[in-house]
């Protein structure tokens, strides 16, 4: 019996087969987000100003608790430290300055050094004890045998002060009295131009400074201060000597004020 062939053709059955296309399946991505940065900007979108990290704004007693009043035109504290703090007990004697007071001085308090003495009107230089408590309140090492040495040298330093500022002031006519001082200030770290031109050549700087503001009959005129050490007293070694470089603060006033010094008229 004669076997039809079969008829010849493809193997693979087309008929059920599907339409060629990507195998990947986009339509999962049809709504996806749109392309975007990685990295999340909104959380930067309203940024704060940029500030200092120190809060200028809180006052001395959020540091220190315990720091007494200060005085603004002497940077001194407005009520005086007379308690004992070693072993043995300093006087607490103020001695009375010749140094008058302006009356129109503004102090909530008695202040350290010096203060207003309520008879006299003139200023008080501070105590054995309220020299010790200051020198250590400003960490430095002061022994109170000391103490009846140096309270007494700078009383008479100042008073030196005082009366070189007078000289100055002989220059200007005085209907009120004559000329008081309204307050003082004490620049150890601000060296004077003309302190820093004497070091260029070869001069030591002045160990301390002072700026003492004067009341010429309602006038408020600033004096600058240099402190040097004065030469050795041959016949007393000893004994302290200093050195005051008194002038007016270099305004237009006080430039004239040297000029006339300086040439005699």
């Amino acid at each position: 019996m004669a076997v039809e062939p079969a008829s010849s053709g493809c193997p693979v059955d087309h008929a059920k087969s599907e339409p060629a296309k990507c195998p990947v399946d986009h339509t999962t991505s049809a709504k996806s987000e749109p392309a975007k940065c990685p990295i999340d900007h909104t959380a930067n979108a309203k940024p704060e100003a940029a500030t200092c990290p120190v809060d200028h704004t809180s006052s001395l007693k959020a540091f220190l608790p315990n720091a007494p009043s200060v005085n603004p035109s002497n940077n001194m504290p407005l009520v005086p430290e007379q308690t004992p703090t070693d072993t043995s007990h300093l006087s607490t004697h103020r001695t009375i300055s010749s140094i008058p007071r302006a009356a129109r001085y503004e102090s909530a308090g008695p202040s350290e050094c010096p203060a207003l003495d309520s008879q006299t009107d003139n200023w008080v230089y501070p105590s054995e004890q309220m020299f010790y408590n200051a020198m250590k309140r400003k960490n430095w090492s002061p022994h109170e045998s000391d103490m009846k040495t140096v309270v007494p040298i700078h009383n008479v330093v100042n008073e030196m002060c005082w009366a070189r500022i007078l000289e100055w002031e002989q220059m200007h006519e005085s209907k009120c009295g004559g000329p008081k001082l309204l307050r003082f200030e004490g620049k150890i770290k601000n060296v004077t131009p003309k302190a820093r031109l004497r070091s260029f050549v070869g001069y030591q700087l002045p160990f301390d400074r002072h700026d003492w503001t004067v009341d010429r009959c309602g006038k408020p005129v600033r004096y600058v201060i240099d402190f040097y050490q004065g030469k050795t007293d041959p016949k007393n070694p000893n004994a302290p000597s200093f050195f005051l470089d008194v002038r007016p603060a270099l305004t237009v006033e006080g430039a004239w004020d040297r000029t006339r010094r300086f040439f005699g008229f």
